[in-house]
Parts: C-alpha cells; structure tokens; sequence
C-alpha cells in the first residue's frame, strides 16, 4: 500500500488552493478508489478532510490517519442521525460515495445498482441543504451519456437520449444526481458542482474479478492466467477515454471550488483508445513481469457496452482550466506495478 498520489499544490489553480485552505470537507467515499486520492490531494492544499466510511481502518488512508491529518467516523450513510451530526461540521462536501460493478454486475443488477445509489445520495443532500453548506460537490459519470452520441461528446448530449442500455441502472442513477443537484440549487439557492468525469483507472482501483471495470479486470486475469492468453470480451473494437486516477480527484476538486454553478462538465481527456490496444499494452507489460508471453485473446460474442465513449475536454478547460497530464502508457505501467506488488489485498473498502 505504499503508492500516494503524485500530485502536488503546485498541479492546483491558485483559486482553489485558496478556497479549500485550512477548510473542513466531508468527503463521502473517501477510503475507496477515488475518495482516498482526493482526500490526498485535499491534504496537499491544506485542507481537512473527513471521510466517513464502513470500516474502522481503511487501509487507503493508513498515513493520514497514522499522521492525524484525516478524521475518521465509521457509520452508514444511510444512518442520517449519523451522518448530520458529522456533516453540521463540514462547509464543503464532496459526495463520491457510488455502488458499482463490472458491466456484467451492472447489466444483472438494475433496479439494486439504482436504489443503492440514489438512496443515500437523497438524504445525505436533504441533511447538506438544511445545513446550509457552503458547497455540495455531485459526482455524476459518463454512463449517463446515451449509446449515440456525437464523438466527442459534449455536455448537452447527457440528456438526449436514455442512458446505455447495459448499463442503465448506473446510468439514470447518475442522471438522476444531476437533476437533484440542479433542483436544490434552484430552489434552494444551494452552491452545486457537478463533475461528470469518464472511466478512472489507476492504483487502488477494484480488482475484484465480479466487479471490476474493463482496465482492472484485464490486469487481473492477466496476471493470474495460468495459460498463454487471458480473455478480452468483445472483439476489441469499443473505445473509451480512460483518466488516471490523479488526474480525476484533481479533476474533482477543481471543479469544486471553480465550477458551482449546477451544470455539469466533463472531466476526461480527449485521448480515445480501442480495448484492443488497452489489452495489447497490459499483456506486454504483463509478460514482462510474469517472464513469459501472455495475450489477449478475444470474444466477440461478449458483453461490451457502449461502443465508443470519448470526452469533449473544451468546456473544463475553459471554465476550471483543467487538462488531464497523464499519459496512458504511464499510468497503465504504474497500475499494473501497483496490482503487482499488492495482489494479495486489492478488494478495497469505503
């Protein structure tokens, strides 16, 4: 568990540094994937972060906690009585908290993935409202986007059409976010930022085989195949613009503190890739590692999901001047080292 985030104050906009400085901020989902970089992050441009999640210990933050930068309260988002006493605390919350799975998981489980989402999310921004927090940042997806759409997709497109159909559950749960988010902020004059980031990858990510999104679980089997190939569903031709993990939670905290005006932005890049060259890339790295030849082997009769997905960047660099800095080859490189030396406890916890 030894990898931290590489990002700095000085990767920040003045702005923001500034805003968050010295400030408390709930930050919900904080001991996962995404969460425990962000609180990192928040940690680096002096804020304070507080994280309430379902264990005790969560091994993401060990050094904050260790080091006393990060307050722990271990509760249930569902528990409101909990969660106000904790968040009357905190001016800012930033609401990362998500039930997801692998596509297969998503397709299978609609109406679960949904409620779960959606539940929580309800009462934690009712308790945000009549606490009259300073900022509420909602964490939207790409998954809201419909199956066509132009390429790049731009923000206005997020409402044209049903979410993708594979993935629908998540989909209208993310959807629904914004519309909430969006409705507090007009009746309530709330500060709402909505980050509508695409697919994260990156150390500390899910590796569980039932769950795991499409870059973790080609690691996965790529790194325990005890044959020559490892399977890639699909015949490798869908796309996505994948965004390393520091650059999605610097992605999330700029808008914050930059973008509260209820209107979704993008935060990706602008980089499209095929899933064939995502798996061709992982088993050379792979059989690197593994000292012998491992590689993809395709199934075009697999579920694979939107065909393209590709992020229109124009508008979060022009309002939060964000750019993602990491090049996919880094950070491909960096995840699989990272599953490498921590595969034995990579099913994480919030």
């Amino acid at each position: 568990m030894s990898y931290r985030t590489a990002v700095t104050a000085r990767d920040f906009h003045e702005k923001t540094r500034d805003y968050f400085a010295s400030k408390r901020v709930l930050v919900l989902g904080g001991s996962g994937f995404i969460g425990s970089h962000v609180v990192e992050q928040l940690l680096a441009i002096g804020a304070k972060p507080v994280v309430i999640t379902r264990v005790p210990q969560p091994k993401y933050l060990e050094t904050p906690i260790r080091n006393g930068e990060c307050e722990i309260h271990c509760g249930n988002l569902n528990d409101l009585d909990f969660v106000a006493k904790v968040l009357k605390t905190c001016p800012i919350v930033m609401y990362m908290a998500a039930s997801v799975g692998g596509l297969e998981f998503n397709f299978k489980h609609p109406a679960s993935i949904f409620h779960d989402n959606m539940t929580p999310f309800l009462g934690v921004i009712r308790l945000a409202q009549q606490s009259a927090v300073e900022r509420f940042l909602v964490t939207s997806s790409a998954c809201v986007y419909p199956r066509h759409c132009s390429i790049p997709t731009p923000e206005e497109e997020g409402v044209l059409d049903q979410p993708e159909p594979t993935n629908a559950g998540y989909g209208w749960a993310k959807r629904m976010e914004e519309f909430v988010g969006q409705a507090y902020a007009k009746e309530y004059g709330m500060s709402i930022a909505i980050a509508r980031p695409y697919n994260a990858y990156g150390p500390r990510d899910n590796f569980d085989p039932e769950k795991s999104h499409v870059i973790p679980a080609l690691i996965h089997r790529a790194m325990t195949t005890e044959s020559d190939y490892f399977d890639v569903w699909g015949d490798g031709s869908h796309s996505r613009s994948f965004l390393y993990v520091d650059d999605f939670a610097r992605g999330l905290i700029e808008t914050t503190a930059l973008y509260p005006e209820a209107d979704p932005i993008n935060i990706g890049t602008a980089e499209e890739i095929q899933i064939s060259r995502v798996a061709e890339l992982i088993g050379e790295t792979v059989s690197k590692i593994r000292g012998r030849s491992i590689a993809p082997k395709f199934n075009p009769d697999g579920l694979t999901g939107q065909p393209r997905r590709m992020c229109d960047t124009k508008k979060a660099f022009e309002k939060i001047g964000f750019q993602a800095k990491t090049p996919f080859l880094d950070g491909i490189s960096k995840t699989i080292t990272w599953y490498s030396e921590n595969a034995n406890s990579t099913v994480h916890s919030n």
